[in-house]
C-alpha cells in the first residue's frame, strides 16, 4: 500500500507526485487550523482572559478559579461538538499522503485532543517550517535583494552581491531538502492524525481478524462439504443412471439386426451414452476425486502423476489422513502444477513431495524444465496462489530462467 512515508525513502521522490501531495497536505492544514481555532479561541476565552491575569500579575485567586472551571466547562462540554466535523475532513485529507483509510471516529474526547493539536502544536510546528522556506527563499534570491539595500538575517547583515553569492548557493543546495521537509511535516502530521482519531483499539482489530479467519474456515469447511455432495450426488444418481442407460441401449442393439434401420440409430447412442459417462466421470473426477476420498492424499497424488506424459516421482510420507479441505486443496494444486509442467516447462521429469512439518502439510513439485514462470504473465499460478490462501496457506514460487522450476505450497493441518 503506497504511504508518503515509503515515498520518503525511494530515490524517485523527487520524481514523483509525492511532494506535490504533502504540499497540498501543509497548505490545507492552515485553513482548517483556522477554522478550528476560531470556535476553540470563543471556548477558551476564559482560559485567555487567566493567562493574561496571570501574565500581569493582576488574578485573584477566586477570579482566577472561576476563569479556570468556566474554560474547563466550555471546552469539556461544547469543544466535542465543535470539534464533530474534523474526522471525517482530516479523512479526506489524510487521502493525500496514504491509502490507509481513517476509521473509528466516534470518541469526543479524541475528537477534542485532535482539535487541541490543531490549535497549539500545529501552528509552531508549520510556522517553524514556513520561516526556514522563507529563509531559504531569501537567501536564495539574496543577491538579487541587496540591490535594493541591505539583508539582514539577524546576526549576518549581506550588503553586496558578493557577499551573497555563498548564501545563495547554500540556500540552492538547501532547497533540493525543501520537498523531503515538506513531505516529513505531512507524514508527522498524518501519524498524528491517525494515532488520535483512530480509535479501533488493537483488541478489537484483533477479534475483528479471528472472526474473518473463523468465517473463512467455516466457509472453507462448507464449500468442501457441497462439493462432496455434488461429487457423491452425480456419482450414485446421474452416474448410475446413465451406466443404466449405457447397458440397455448396448442390449438394444444385440437384438437388432444389422439390416435393421434402427440399429444404426441405436448404435450411435450408445457411442454417444459412452461418451457421456467418460466426461460425466471425468467431471466427477475433477469435484473431488474417489480416490482421493476413499485412499487419502499419498495415492492420489501417485495417481496423478501415472497420468502426467512425463515422468514423475512422488514421495508422500503422510502417516495420517488430513482435514478434507487441506488434502483438496493439495491434491488440485498438483494437478494444476502437473499439468502445467507438461504443457509449458519443457521438462524430461519431475518430482513431487509431500510431508508434515510442525503443523504443516508441505507440498513441493519440481521439474527440470527451462524455468522463468512467472505469475504475472497468466493467472494459473495466480490461481495456485489463491487456492493456498483459501486454505491460510502460501505458495512459494522458484523458477530462474534455465531452470529449474520449484512450487511450494504450505498449509496448515492441525492435528485436532
Amino acid at each position: 500500500m503506497p504511504t508518503l512515508h515509503n515515498a520518503i525513502r525511494s530515490r524517485r521522490f523527487l520524481i514523483t507526485w509525492w511532494p506535490w501531495r504533502s504540499l497540498a497536505f501543509v497548505l490545507s492544514t492552515v485553513p482548517v487550523a483556522a477554522a478550528v481555532a476560531v470556535p476553540f479561541g470563543l471556548l477558551a476565552a476564559p482560559w485567555l482572559v487567566l493567562l493574561r491575569k496571570l501574565l500581569t500579575g493582576t488574578a485573584d485567586p477566586v477570579v482566577a478559579l472561576l476563569l479556570f472551571v468556566a474554560g474547563a466547562v466550555l471546552l469539556a462540554g461544547l469543544g466535542p461538538l465543535a470539534a464533530r466535523p474534523l474526522p471525517r475532513l482530516e479523512r479526506h485529507r489524510l487521502r493525500l499522503v496514504g491509502d490507509r483509510p481513517l476509521v473509528a471516529t466516534g470518541s469526543p474526547w479524541r475528537r477534542l485532543g485532535y482539535a487541541a493539536v490543531m490549535v497549539t502544536a500545529v501552528p509552531v510546528v508549520y510556522s517553524a517550517l514556513f520561516v526556514t522556506v522563507l529563509l531559504i527563499g531569501v537567501c536564495l534570491f539574496s543577491p538579487v535583494l541587496v540591490d535594493g539595500g541591505p539583508v539582514s538575517f539577524g546576526v549576518v547583515t549581506i550588503v553586496t552581491a558578493e557577499q551573497a553569492v555563498p548564501y545563495a548557493i547554500g540556500a540552492l543546495v538547501a532547497a533540493a531538502g525543501v520537498p523531503y521537509l515538506l513531505a516529513l511535516t505531512a507524514a508527522a502530521h498524518a501519524a498524528v492524525a491517525r494515532a488520535v482519531l483512530h480509535t479501533a483499539s488493537a483488541e478489537a482489530l484483533r477479534a475483528e481478524l479471528v472472526e474473518v479467519s473463523r468465517s473463512r474456515a467455516r466457509l472453507v469447511d462448507a464449500f468442501e462439504a457441497e462439493r462432496r455432495r455434488i461429487e457423491r450426488d452425480l456419482h450414485d444418481g446421474a452416474q448410475q443412471k446413465l451406466v443404466g442407460l449405457t447397458l440397455q441401449l448396448g442390449l438394444a442393439r444385440l437384438d437388432l439386426p444389422d439390416s435393421s434401420p434402427a440399429a444404426g440409430a441405436v448404435t450411435t447412442a450408445h457411442r454417444q451414452a459412452k461418451e457421456l459417462m467418460g466426461e460425466l466421470r471425468e467431471l466427477i473426477h475433477g469435484i473431488r476425486p474417489q480416490l482421493l476420498t476413499d485412499l487419502g492424499l499419498a495415492v492420489a497424488l501417485r495417481d496423478l502423476a501415472g497420468q502426467t506424459p512425463i515422468p514423475v516421482r512422488v514421495t508422500a510420507d503422510l502417516p495420517r489422513r488430513l482435514p478434507d479441505h487441506v488434502e483438496a486443496t493439495a491434491y488440485f494444486v498438483v494437478a494444476e502444477s502437473l499439468a502445467n509442467m507438461a504443457k509449458h516447462s519443457g521438462a524430461t521429469s519431475g518430482t513431487v513431495t509431500a510431508s508434515e512439518q510442525a503443523g504443516l502439510l508441505v507440498v513441493e513439485v519440481g521439474d527440470d524444465g527451462h524455468g522463468g514462470a512467472d505469475p504475472a504473465r497468466g493467472t494459473g499460478l495466480t490461481g495456485l496462489a489463491d487456492r493456498a490462501a483459501v486454505a491460510e496457506g502460501r505458495m512459494l514460487l522458484a523458477s530462474p530462467p534455465g531452470g529449474p522450476t520449484l512450487i511450494r505450497v504450505e498449509l496448515p493441518c492441525p492435528t485436532a
